[in-house]
């Protein structure tokens, strides 16, 4: 057919016409699948609290990522394929044979700058407005399209299950402590958020997979109250210790009985000693057991995150923590679980100069032994594990398979480990740095 004669046609026009308009709906289906894959679902929360009912629409639809980008795909498939179609028998029409070339030249052109680059450009740019104004459309669509998109995923299973490969419709739900965490290492290194801000909200995010027996103090340093001893002997005890809470046990250490509030103490010994005409020489009638408290024991396994609860709702700041057999393995806080957020805690009556990590003059670290890895990380933004040891020692002596003598020297995970004190079979201190 003559080019000026095809032009005049009706059928032309209308053809242009349909490739147009398949390429403003290619242009949709691009840009509403960026938006609502790069949407914050934090923000899209936020504006529907607010009123928005496409930020509402785009959230039902980001909970089921499969489904809506198999439809979408699927749309914009279906438009771009009937476009080049439409263009190469157009421009076969018009040019003859050469016409199918020119077509897919002209079509990819068209598709890559109008119907995928300008329309994501401009989706990533505003996401969550994008998504609230394309969702309403876009929930249509996966309803019209959704036998299909379910036949698909059932065949796409299918084959990804031929080569062991299983799928989990909710893996971004288990991804999303890593996005913020990932979001907050990324603030941090463009100076965005603080440090202290990261841990906080890192160490926050870390209860729920952290026990009890990763942060509790020891037994080995538990300082204790024997139920057999003199009653001025225990008051000197308590007047000299640092804590408000001691343990109080009966011939074995093992043995916890109770534990003694200092508070409980001072008004019983104080009312016994004002009330009987004796004095202080009444006091060699106190009984310790009379004030004790009941002791509140835990499984090592515990939680942090559900201890916290347990500690809030039994409004106690105190457990003893004990391992399978019941025996006596430490003592947790709910302190020390601030801690883990926080950072360390001190107050007046902590004793002065008594650092778990400080920098030598040699730019190496002097570590103490009983330090937690993870508050060492913490402390210098290193990436030392701790899956098989929760204290620095412990590392030591696991990497080493041996208690270490005083000066030995471990190279292991990239960092130089020297061992500059040792009490019994305890590494009390080391030297720590980078290689």
């Amino acid at each position: 057919m003559d080019p000026e004669t095809a032009i005049l046609d009706l059928t032309f026009w209308i053809t242009i016409g349909a490739i147009l308009g398949l390429l403003v709906l290619s242009a949709f289906f691009s840009g509403s699948e960026t938006a609502l894959t790069a949407a914050s679902r934090g923000k899209l929360r936020a504006q529907a609290e607010k009123g928005s009912k496409g930020a509402g629409f785009a959230l039902k639809i980001t909970e089921d990522n499969e489904r809506l980008i198999g439809s979408v795909l699927l749309g914009n498939n279906l438009v771009n394929i009937l476009a080049a179609s439409l263009a190469t028998a157009l421009f076969t029409r018009i040019f003859g044979e050469s016409g199918v070339a020119l077509a897919t030249l002209v079509m990819t052109l068209l598709v890559l700058v109008f119907a995928e680059v300008l329309p994501k450009t401009y989706a990533i740019t505003n996401a969550e407005s994008a998504a609230a104004r394309t969702a309403p459309i876009i929930l249509l669509v996966i309803k019209v399209f959704s036998p299909v998109v379910s036949a698909v995923r059932l065949f796409v299973r299918g084959v990804l299950a031929l080569f062991g490969v299983k799928t989990d419709p909710d893996i971004h739900i288990l991804a999303l402590k890593e996005e913020i965490a990932g979001a907050l290492y990324l603030g941090q290194s463009e100076g965005v958020v603080e440090k202290e801000d990261r841990d906080r909200i890192l160490g926050a995010l870390d209860l729920g997979q952290r026990a009890v027996e990763e942060i509790m103090l020891h037994r080995s340093r538990i300082e204790m109250i024997d139920a057999e001893a003199d009653p001025e002997a225990i008051l000197a005890q308590c007047l000299e210790s640092n804590h408000t809470r001691l343990p109080l046990y009966r011939e074995d250490p093992d043995n916890i009985i109770g534990v003694v509030h200092a508070k409980d103490l001072l008004r019983a010994m104080h009312k016994l000693v004002t009330g009987s005409k004796e004095g202080a020489k009444a006091l060699k009638d106190f009984d310790v057991c009379s004030i004790a408290r009941k002791p509140y024991f835990v499984p090592e396994t515990t939680t942090l995150d559900d201890q916290m609860r347990q500690f809030l709702r039994m409004r106690s700041h105190f457990a003893l923590v004990v391992d399978e057999y019941g025996t006596l393995e430490g003592l947790i806080t709910l302190e020390d679980i601030l801690e883990e957020i926080v950072g360390e805690i001190t107050d007046e009556f902590d004793p002065d100069g008594e650092y778990t990590i400080r920098k030598s003059e040699d730019n190496q670290f002097i570590v103490d032994g009983a330090m937690t890895i993870r508050d060492l990380n913490r402390a210098t933004d290193w990436t030392l594990p701790d899956d098989a040891a929760n204290t620095v020692a412990g590392l030591v002596i696991h990497e080493a398979q041996m208690i270490p003598a005083v000066d030995q020297v471990f190279i292991f995970h990239g960092f130089r480990f020297q061992v500059l004190a040792r009490k019994d079979n305890r590494i009390t201190k080391l030297k720590v740095r980078r290689l």
